[in-house]
């Protein structure tokens, strides 16, 4: 058993890793998949909304998929899907084929992070202790590895195929070999979801899963508030250089990363309350700080401050649904991934009104107050009695496989 956890924990968390390298390398080419396709300003938004609402579709048709399919295979072939996707965007020359390329992806993707959480949570539970922000601290190195091979084709001029292709066939033949690892619930010998007891046991009761949905939308409110506002903000609003003013982005992931390979030791020992607790309030001191921020340097730490903080909040969600509906977890992370892309479609156009009719300082304290509000929500990531742990988590001594025996 302790070899079946290690193996699916490890496979897992390369497929979160790789779907962190391909989201990155699409985002920050944007400016060069516009180029390639003649996509006037106007369009553009267009098909950056086709994306994250097709991943919402993806996501409600894993929900349906996995009543008759376990989620790893969903996981299994969507990831290639994915892949592919990122490199037919990179090959075509018409606007049609690149709309085509980008809807798949967007549905793939959707199949994607859901079947990624959801076998997260599933192992998560085997364990018995948090490992969630683990797996998405891999996600995070990912995307810190995607944006710099997609700064490396850019700085030597390389076409969007020539800069994709490699990536693909190293991860393509990866992803696929891994995949034989994965580990579904109850696979490893661990508790079976579906036999347990608590708030929806076989059942999704959406009423009970509304304020993890809220906090997930607020989490990524203020994520595509740094990806897309923190370059146009250090330069035309704190005074930095063009050159300075791509750091903060690149400061936002590294703390995430930071951020999230110790998160679960902070889960462990202080309880997922408290982690969110926390993680709320330095963020919501991110976005404050950013807002008064009297120059660059002021502005970098705020940033700073946001990648501790919001880094946490999302992946202590997922396994927060996976603990309030223990019988119906996967359907629940389902439903909740829908709204990490609602908070992505909200954010960035919310910011960009608030800051043209008002001002972008002003802006900034919309997010901080929406993050501000997951306070209000933190008793939602309690475990119960009966669900898998007792303060916090199951005590060490019951971890399966503990660290001592290298898991």
């Amino acid at each position: 058993m302790t070899d079946v956890l290690r193996r699916g924990r490890a496979s897992l968390a390369f497929g979160f890793f790789a779907q962190g390298v391909a989201f990155a390398l699409l985002v920050t080419r944007i400016p060069a998949i516009q180029d390639r396709y003649g996509i006037s300003d106007g369009l553009l938004p267009v098909f950056l909304a086709a994306v994250p609402i097709l991943a919402g579709v993806g996501s409600v048709t894993t929900e349906q998929l996995v009543k008759r399919i376990p989620p790893s295979r969903v996981l299994r072939w969507s990831q290639p899907v994915v892949l592919l996707a990122l490199l037919g965007v990179s090959a075509g020359d018409r606007l049609a084929e690149v709309a085509v390329a980008l809807g798949v992806f967007g549905l793939s993707v959707g199949a994607l992070d859901a079947s990624m959480n959801m076998l997260g949570v599933s192992l998560q539970r085997s364990y018995g202790r948090s490992i969630m922000l683990g797996f998405h601290a891999t996600y995070s190195l990912g995307g810190i590895l995607g944006a710099s091979l997609a700064w490396a084709g850019a700085h030597w001029h390389q076409s969007l195929f020539v800069s994709y292709l490699p990536v693909v066939l190293v991860l393509l033949p990866l992803t696929l070999l891994g995949s034989r690892w994965y580990v579904d619930s109850g696979a490893a010998g661990g508790k079976d979801a579906a036999g347990e007891g608590g708030a929806g046991s076989g059942q999704l009761v959406f009423r009970l899963l509304l304020p993890l949905c809220l906090v997930m939308t607020f989490a990524y409110i203020g994520d595509s508030t740094v990806s897309n506002w923190s370059a146009k903000y250090l330069q035309d609003v704190l005074g930095s250089s063009e050159q300075l003013s791509t750091v903060p982005y690149n400061v936002y992931m590294v703390m995430t990363l930071v951020g999230r390979a110790v998160g679960d030791f902070g889960v462990r020992r202080f309880g997922a309350v408290a982690v969110v607790r926390l993680g709320a309030v330095l963020a919501a001191a991110g976005f404050g700080v950013v807002a008064v921020a009297p120059g660059p340097w002021v502005g970098m730490l705020g940033f700073t401050l946001l990648g501790l903080g919001l880094c946490v909040i999302v992946p202590q969600t997922f396994a927060a649904a996976g603990r309030l509906f223990p019988g119906a977890s996967d359907a629940a992370i389902a439903r909740l991934n829908i709204f990490n892309y609602v908070g992505f479609l909200v954010g960035s156009p919310l910011v960009g009104a608030l800051g043209d009719a008002w001002n972008y300082r002003g802006a900034m304290l919309v997010p901080m107050v929406l993050v501000l509000a997951t306070l209000g929500y933190a008793r939602s990531f309690a475990p119960e009695p009966d669900r898998y742990g007792d303060v916090h988590e199951r005590p060490r001594r019951a971890d399966v496989g503990r660290e001592s025996n290298g898991v």
